[in-house]
């Protein structure tokens, strides 16, 4: 959800970044998010996805289309500096909470994916 929001908020206003979600715990998350910028997909997840995906050339629904958001218009802040973003997600414990839990959570998933590529390199010697 919390990443729907943001996707949404930043398109709807024409703010320049790349929204990339990432720390998915199952693939049921990962499809939810199709159509985000960027997602970060662990090796185990992204062989279920191929697994369970690529059967009779099934499509996946995109859920996020940036074309289709800008025609939505939600609340608009006039301006959102740093001063005041800090303060916001200090105010919202759950984006503050999965923040700091995905920044983690990334790190390590990260790090399996860097020993997995230095194993498969080191056997193709």
């Amino acid at each position: 959800m919390s990443v729907t929001r943001i996707y949404n908020y930043y398109k709807q206003n024409n703010i320049k970044t790349v929204i990339m979600g990432a720390s998915f715990r199952n693939i049921k998350q990962i499809l939810g998010l199709a159509g985000c910028d960027l997602l970060t997909i662990s090796p185990k997840l992204l062989d279920q996805l191929a697994l369970e995906h690529t059967k009779d050339n099934e499509k996946i629904q995109i859920y996020l289309n940036k074309e289709q958001i800008k025609q939505k218009r939600e609340k608009k802040h006039e301006k959102l500096d740093e001063k005041t973003f800090r303060w916001m997600l200090n105010e919202d414990e759950m984006a503050n909470d999965k923040l700091f839990d995905g920044i983690r959570k990334f790190t390590a998933d990260a790090q399996k994916l860097e020993d997995l590529i230095r194993v498969r390199l080191q056997n193709n010697k």
